[in-house]
């Protein structure tokens, strides 16, 4: 039975672990240091270890702090473990940005959760409403073995299957496809345009349009846009007018430039600046 550690057990991300954790075939230690944290763990009946006392025995240590602490924290801890044990973090920006604290005689692991699809089908409503995951709607994941000998992943992947479980599928990956995924193409391009269209919406509801209305009807399109662009519905495709005014729009709203957001220094960029 492979011991597994849980830094900042705890904390936002750390519970939503926890709970998935819990209950697994891995023999469990929880550290977390913030008085609120402790009181949940405690509630779910739960014992709280020290890192001095958990991090050296064990065999995967998940570091389930922010990023703006990921470097402080893994230059404390790291130390303190086992040669052949693995480091496990929940996303690639930190490892990107070289702010790791690294060792040769460790395994380094990433693991992401891609979040429920949009176009998942659930068969209870409150599946169909987990839109985090992690609970009860399945979802995929985003594994790299940064550092480590190749049976390595297997133990990492396991891990990561455990804890954002229900999991339907985990794609292996490297770090920097990791990062082109995160934040580049979610968060640098898809939550700024999304953002954006929100913007849009608020302000057609200042020009006059009722806010039910314009909810309903954006939110309808969106809908049936995805569907149509990623290719959920077979032969299905936009009006020569709606492909017209998508072309328009392009030209009005994006610089011909924008995506040197791939490219590897501006990736670079990205997670320095967010970590």
């Amino acid at each position: 039975m492979k011991k597994v550690t849980l830094i900042g057990a705890g904390g936002k991300m750390g519970m939503r672990l926890t709970h998935n954790l819990m209950y697994s075939d891995f023999e469990m230690t929880y550290v977390e240091i913030s008085a609120e944290g402790q009181e949940k763990l405690t509630k779910l009946g739960l014992s709280i270890s020290t890192s001095e006392q958990s991090v050296p025995e064990a065999d995967v240590l998940i570091l389930a702090v922010p990023d703006v602490a990921l470097a402080k924290v893994s230059a404390a801890l790291i130390p303190l473990m086992k040669s052949n044990a693995m480091v496990m973090t929940l996303d690639p920006a930190v490892a990107r940005a070289g702010r790791l604290f690294m060792r040769h005689d460790v395994s380094y692991f990433i693991a992401h959760p891609s979040h429920p699809s949009v176009f998942n089908w659930e068969p209870t409503p409150e599946a169909q409403a987990d839109f985090f995951g992690g609970t009860l709607a399945k979802q995929t994941i985003v594994c790299a073995l940064m550092q480590g000998p190749d049976d390595h992943y297997e133990l990492g992947e396991a891990v990561a299957k455990t804890m954002y479980a229900p999991v339907s599928k985990a794609f292996k990956i490297t770090v920097e496809q990791m990062a082109l995924l995160e934040p580049a193409l979610v968060e640098t391009l898809s939550s700024s345009c999304l953002d954006l269209i929100r913007e849009g919406m608020d302000e057609i509801v200042n020009r006059g349009v009722p806010a039910e209305a314009a909810r309903e009807f954006l939110l309808g399109h969106i809908n049936i846009q995805l569907a149509v662009i990623f290719k959920e519905l077979p032969n299905a495709v936009f009006s020569d007018a709606a492909n017209k005014a998508l072309v328009r729009g392009k030209k009005i709203l994006f610089k011909d430039d924008w995506k040197q957001i791939f490219e590897p220094e501006n990736v670079l960029q990205q997670v320095v600046e967010i970590t």
